[in-house]
């Protein structure tokens, strides 16, 4: 009697003990399973999606329980696409006109259509900005043909912009020296007097151009309306903008230009939930895009839509049209 009593205390300790096991092993899966690992492209460490891409690491990880999110430095909009493609990256900070071409097939992308992206949310206007010395003598595109023009890194979305651009003027590659710069590398060729003209699509003002502004007197070069009228017939993913006077040192006339809009992407391996998680918090705590860079200002949920590229995620689109 008291063996039989005692294997059955013996026998519920031991079920109570894999009981209590199995519960923290299910903790314990339950955990590990609600990290989310997401790693965001961004630009080069002289631009604008830098310093906004890593802002917006900091909102998620602080927002979302169990996020671990990072931002990379990159080779910006062409790289970030093709980032997501592979799958190297979960979210991108890419150009509305890039994920309209690689959605397409078109430009850069042709015959590499990369129909998977979705858009989280659209976030600010990047303005292309046209610079050279105030002493060059150039005032405008008509004055470019023979001249040594930096038109962005060979591929880039920059480079795209500036070939349209100078197209819509009835100015081809031909009638110019191209090169084939970055931004950075723009910049300190015209501080060396090597280039004489150079495009920069960003956000203003620019880290690049502020470089420049800040040892040489520059001057930027206007995109007239009637002509911005032409360019954006053709190519609908561009608005008009104004680039206000004294954005650079030194420089105080205002000045109009064409714009893209820089966009937040993901594709369709995210799932609705989380792209909804994602939007609601960098849009619930836009104060911290607003202190990592001057663009932040101009990101409001209000025009989150605008410009908009590509099929939206889920779950972004549905907190945006709450």
């Amino acid at each position: 009697m008291k063996q039989t009593r005692f294997g059955k205390i013996a026998l519920l300790c031991a079920l109570l003990m894999i009981a209590t096991l199995a519960l923290v092993g299910c903790g314990g899966d339950k955990k590990s399973d609600s990290k989310k690992f997401i790693n965001i492209a961004t630009g080069g460490t002289a631009g604008t999606y830098y310093p906004i891409g890593g802002a917006m690491a900091e909102i998620l990880n602080k927002a979302i329980p169990g996020m671990n999110a990072s931002a990379q430095s990159t080779g910006a909009s062409v790289a970030n696409i093709n980032m997501l493609k592979d799958g190297s990256v979960d979210l991108a900070i890419v150009q509305n006109d890039l994920t309209y071409y690689a959605s397409n097939g078109t430009e850069m992308f042709k015959d590499k259509k990369v129909d998977n992206l979705r858009g989280i949310a659209t976030l600010y206007p990047e303005t292309c900005q046209i610079v050279t010395l105030a002493d060059s003598g150039i005032e405008t595109v008509a004055d470019f043909r023979g001249r040594r023009v930096a038109v962005g890194a060979a591929g880039s979305g920059t480079e795209a912009n500036a070939r349209q651009i100078l197209e819509a003027y009835g100015v081809a590659y031909a009638d110019l020296s191209v090169q084939y710069l970055s931004f950075s590398e723009a910049a300190n060729a015209l501080k060396d007097g090597n280039v004489d003209v150079a495009f920069v699509t960003a956000g203003y003002p620019t880290a690049a151009i502020q470089d420049i502004a800040s040892q040489r007197k520059v001057r930027l070069i206007s995109v007239d309306p009637a002509t911005a009228d032409r360019l954006i017939a053709k190519y609908p993913f561009y608005t008009k903008a104004t680039i206000p006077a004294g954005t650079y040192a030194g420089f105080d006339q205002e000045v109009n230009a064409v714009s893209v809009m820089a966009m937040l992407v993901t594709t369709d391996k995210m799932d609705d939930a989380l792209g909804g998680e994602i939007a609601k918090a960098i849009f619930t705590n836009l104060d911290r895009l607003q202190s990592a860079h001057s663009v932040g200002k101009l990101i409001t949920k209000e025009s989150a839509m605008s410009g908009m590229s590509v099929k939206m995620n889920g779950g972004a689109e549905q907190f945006f049209k709450k």
